[in-house]
């Protein structure tokens, strides 16, 4: 398997290549050349999580590393959850919650960050190199960034924070890890701001000691994407009696609904994906008026979706919307955000029959949380709570929605404080931050004052 960019320029690139490189030389997204095919048989024979992983991880890892090299990463990669298979699965009514909160950080992005880091240093360590992980984060990223390569010593983390929206829990599992190699810096600026100025450190590097890598963490990087494919066929593993699955997704960076799209062309029998967001509703816009324009971000309770672009938005409309035209798609996003993506209409329709949107205000996502925790005694976060609109609402006996459940709602205390809800159950990432110590750097959203920064800590 190799991989190219979804704007043409960068292509025969071994799974190595792209998962150190992270952002394509052209500004693209890297794609896999094809897409595998799963044999749903072998789906339903794993009695794990691991299990499952070990039939997709390797299908795209094979031009850098052997099968067994790739399966002995699998086994060993994912550590200090707290579920017994990594993965919970909660019944209510005819929704089906997948909890993606039991690891180390208390949020999905465990799975595709401990999967990138431990291939990160299995690379590093063959080359005898170093490198920098530089991220932005809106809430959860930076944290699984952090504790997912907080013991490989060859690598040093500076995380960039809006100086914002973002709950004290969030921040503080980034500013309280003790680790030489660990940096988290708070920025005066926006999340939008933090991802700019990632993107652009990629595409000069100058910062860099020689052969030095500069590696990303965000879901730019495709074995994120990777590590996210596999919990959406353990989902199958787990309800295959359920026929086709629905999907309901609260995203921001549309890495989570792009890894369903991605389970669904390498076999998985998915019949609706529902693109769940808040006010910050461009891809919102997209699904129910063919409007992809960048506007202003707005500070919702559930933080980590308020973006005002969806990175990985880029490979669907590649893949899906293109047909895989490099051309077209390096003309569309070269000149986004100045102009906004409207396509045309006939493409724009391909849409229908798989993808739904809704948009959750906030006074809406309190009231499912309150509702789902009166009628079930179940807790959701406020990302959950914004999917689980579509959810219950279309959900039936004929129609199984799977709702992912994408962090633990001890992370926004807050939010259960205002709505008078206790939360009894405390999960282990989360016990004793308020009593450690932060360790925050200010900064400017200035690209230069970034990179002396690192320089001084390189």
């Amino acid at each position: 398997m190799f991989f190219h960019s979804t704007r043409g320029k960068d292509k025969d690139k071994d799974f190595s290549s792209i998962l150190m490189q992270g952002l394509a030389d052209d500004g693209g997204l890297f794609m896999p050349d094809y897409w595998p095919q799963i044999d749903l048989d072998e789906i339903k024979s794993q009695k794990s999580f691991v299990g499952v992983a070990k039939c997709i991880v390797p299908l795209f890892t094979s031009s850098s590393f052997s099968h067994q090299e790739t399966l002995n990463i699998v086994e060993s990669t994912w550590h200090d959850f707290e579920h017994k298979d990594l993965v919970g699965i909660k019944k209510l009514h005819n929704v089906s919650v997948l909890e993606l909160f039991h690891g180390p950080t208390a949020a999905f992005k465990d799975f595709g960050l401990q999967l990138a880091a431990a291939f990160f240093n299995k690379v590093l360590e063959s080359e005898n190199k170093t490198a920098i992980v530089l991220g932005a984060t809106s809430g959860d990223t930076g944290s699984a960034a952090i504790d997912a390569c907080k013991n490989y010593n060859r690598i040093k983390s500076f995380i960039m924070l809006p100086n914002g929206n973002m709950s004290e829990v969030q921040q503080r599992q980034m500013s309280t890890i003790k680790s030489s190699n660990v940096f988290a810096l708070r920025i005066n600026g926006t999340f939008d701001d933090c991802q700019d100025l990632v993107k652009l450190a990629f595409q000069k590097r100058d910062f860099l000691k020689t052969d030095q890598y500069l590696l990303a963490v965000n879901s730019i990087n495709w074995t994120r994407i990777i590590g996210q494919i596999c919990y959406y066929f353990y989902a199958y593993n787990q309800l295959f009696e359920k026929e086709n699955l629905n999907f309901s997704i609260p995203t921001g960076n549309f890495g989570n609904v792009f890894a369903c799209y991605s389970a669904r062309k390498m076999g998985l029998p998915v019949n609706n994906i529902s693109v769940a967001v808040n006010n910050n509703d461009i891809l919102y816009r997209f699904f129910n008026e063919n409007d992809y324009s960048k506007q202003s971000v707005y500070e919702t309770i559930s933080p980590s979706m308020d973006i005002s672009v969806a990175s990985n938005f880029e490979r669907l409309i590649y893949d899906l919307f293109l047909d895989r035209d490099s051309v077209q798609c390096a003309a569309m996003f070269k000149n986004f955000p100045i102009e906004p993506i409207k396509l045309d209409h006939s493409m724009w329709k391909k849409k229908e029959g798989l993808f739904s949107s809704c948009k959750v205000n906030d006074l809406d996502t309190t009231k499912m949380i309150k509702r789902v925790f009166e009628s079930d005694s179940y807790l959701l976060d406020p990302h959950t709570a914004v999917a689980a609109v579509q959810a219950f609402e279309q959900s039936d006996q004929n129609n199984h929605y799977v709702l992912l459940s994408t962090a633990h709602p001890a992370k926004f205390p807050k939010v259960y404080e205002e709505l008078g809800i206790e939360i009894n159950a405390m999960p282990l990432a989360l016990r004793g931050l308020f009593e450690k110590e932060e360790s925050l750097y200010n900064l400017d959203a200035d690209y230069k004052k970034i990179t002396n920064f690192i320089n001084r800590n390189n």
